[in-house]
């Protein structure tokens, strides 16, 4: 990243963004960094903790409204698309508000930077978007299909994006909710005891955007390899941490879930460069049977990277791991 950049973070308030800004507020090759959400109570306590720090711009838009966009990207070098409806259940019930933040949004994001010519712009994207099943996987999709078209155009900016798994803690997550359940002494509603997630740090999360930031060429998908746990056995280990009596109460899938998520499905990683940490996914820029002769690739080596093949978490890993996380440690009463 060249020094004294702007960079603009959509949904900038999230667990994503706030640690993204912990980390960019302290980097002297960065000179502003603004936050586009629609919560001003959460912009509010953001700009409390900084200290009305001048580095620090927050500006109240929403990304279906493209004029607010374009006038939040002048001056703009880099782009974090954090912003979007996540959670799964409610969006089954509310498609049509998820396709309107998730796709329709996005759609006016690319079109803003790609208008003032940013430098580069990295959308966050899920593993719900592989194989979708649900309306947020479905609408993950359509921008990343988004994203990736519009790299083919671009002559200014560069648009890319990064995949993963559940960042383990974040807002909105399974963990805080077993948390909260065990401190008021109740059982832990658990899925399918046997259903699979991968398991990713916030820190983890950031160093992704990071590669994508400083290597990302148009149209790249940049996906981290993840281990994962069984839901049982994170609500097992959960209530070994706190030294708790909470129970387990199995309470069946929800709606829209599936039983074991995929990070990359075999087809893409037929054309994808595996660099040990990650995966790097090109865009198919030519016919795939053409690839396929060029490249002498093998249709039946690739399988799909998900969370019932990739390394599965014992109970002492996953342990260190959730240890490991500040907010365990704040629960804990160690920060």
């Amino acid at each position: 990243m060249k020094k004294g950049k702007h960079i603009l973070i959509t949904g900038g308030t999230g667990s994503f963004g706030s640690t993204v800004v912990a980390k960019y507020m302290k980097k002297k090759d960065v000179a502003h960094v603004t936050i586009f959400s629609r919560d001003e109570d959460k912009q509010h306590a953001m700009r409390q903790k900084y200290g009305n720090d001048p580095k620090l711009h927050f500006v109240i838009g929403d990304i279906r409204e493209r004029d607010s966009l374009r006038h939040a990207m002048y001056g703009v070098d880099y782009v974090f698309h954090a912003a979007a409806l996540k959670h799964v259940p409610v969006g089954e019930f509310f498609p049509l508000e998820v396709v309107q933040t998730n796709i329709i949004g996005t759609h006016n994001l690319l079109d803003a930077a790609d208008i003032a010519g940013v430098t580069k712009l990295v959308l966050l994207s899920t593993d719900k978007s592989v194989h979708p099943i649900n309306a947020m996987g479905m609408t993950k999709a359509i921008a990343e299909k988004l994203l990736v078209a519009r790299s083919r155009t671009s002559r200014k900016t560069i648009f890319c994006a990064v995949r993963y798994g559940n960042v383990a803690a974040s807002r909105g997550s399974v963990i805080p909710l077993f948390v909260e359940r065990i401190k008021a002494g109740a059982s832990l509603p658990v899925t399918v005891p046997h259903m699979t997630r991968f398991l990713l740090t916030l820190e983890d999360a950031v160093s992704l955007v990071d590669l994508a930031i400083e290597k990302g060429e148009q149209g790249d998908i940049f996906v981290r390899k993840s281990p994962a746990s069984t839901i049982q056995d994170l609500a097992e280990v959960l209530i070994d941490i706190f030294d708790s009596k909470s129970t387990i109460d199995v309470v069946g899938i929800r709606e829209g879930e599936k039983m074991h998520e995929i990070l990359a499905h075999s087809m893409e990683l037929q054309r994808a460069e595996d660099l040990k940490t990650h995966f790097r996914i090109r865009p198919n820029g030519v016919s795939f049977q053409k690839f396929v002769e060029t490249a002498g690739v093998n249709l039946n080596a690739a399988k799909d990277y998900s969370s019932e093949t990739t390394e599965r978490l014992t109970k002492p890993q996953l342990k260190n791991l959730l240890l490991s996380i500040p907010y365990i440690k704040k629960q804990l009463g160690e920060e």
